[in-house]
């Protein structure tokens, strides 16, 4: 069976692709969704084989919703859009389906057939719609974090520091810790280099909260943070850090 997300923040959207992907065989929707944190907590809970995700919702779009998605395991997205040259011109690159509203039947069994393709594919490759909305939208402002049992977004200017463990990323900020079932490198992707550098092969942090550098041996620092806390720098990734902060 494939198992189908919708997300939509309209009521009659929902029920139109309620009613086109009930008649599909072996597909089963396993939830409705009407914003982009709630749409985002499904896709990790939920586990869809596929998201028809609206791009215009209030407050998080679904270009939002698909940038925080992890490439390695993130569902096969068809997004659904009023018309929109920027974001079709996009689209229509190949890399992911989309239907534009208001859109036919025929234009949906078409987008079927295109799921139906890639799923089949490995989950590396069909991650298209995860990395072309962070190209849309270049680095994130914005993160979506574990608080609860909910989903709460963060300003990425208050991050300190990333710390891989395993398949999951600990999450330091100015406020709080959170604990993110993310690759290290995947997430630095989403953030952008700009505001965070690599200074372990498990740890990053935000340029602008480096405090000071003391030396140790062989080439290591010792790193410290505003906000007291310590990290080794490892050699390997020193002139990376030295180069972007003229130290």
């Amino acid at each position: 069976m494939i198992r189908a997300l919708i997300v939509d923040d309209e009521v009659p959207a929902r029920a139109k692709l309620r009613l086109l992907l009930s008649a599909q065989d072996e597909l089963e929707i396993v939830g409705e969704r009407a914003d982009g944190p709630s749409a985002a907590q499904a896709i990790v809970t939920l586990s869809p084989d596929v998201v028809f995700l609206d791009v215009q919702m209030p407050g998080m779009s679904g270009l939002d919703v698909a940038a925080q998605l992890e490439t390695a395991s993130a569902p096969c997205i068809v997004f659904v859009t009023a018309f929109d040259v920027h974001a079709v011109s996009a689209f229509d690159l190949g890399a992911v389906d989309y239907i534009l509203k208001p859109y036919d039947e025929e234009r949906f069994r078409r987008a079927m057939e295109r799921v139906r393709e890639r799923l089949l594919l490995p989950p590396a490759g069909r991650a298209g719609a995860v990395t072309l909305a962070r190209a849309q939208l270049g680095p994130a402002e914005r993160l979506l974090v574990p608080s609860g049992d909910e989903l709460r977004l963060i300003d990425s200017a208050t991050i300190e520091s990333l710390e891989a463990d395993g398949n999951y990323v600990h999450v330091q900020t100015s406020g709080g810790a959170y604990l993110l079932r993310r690759t290290l490198q995947d997430l630095l992707r989403q953030l952008g280099d700009g505001r965070f550098i690599r200074i372990h092969k498990s740890a990053a942090v935000n340029i602008n909260d480096i405090e000071a550098l003391s030396p140790l041996f062989k080439g290591d620092y010792e790193l410290r943070l505003r906000s007291g806390r310590t990290f080794r720098l490892s050699r390997r990734f020193a002139a990376g850090l030295f180069a972007r902060t003229g130290r």
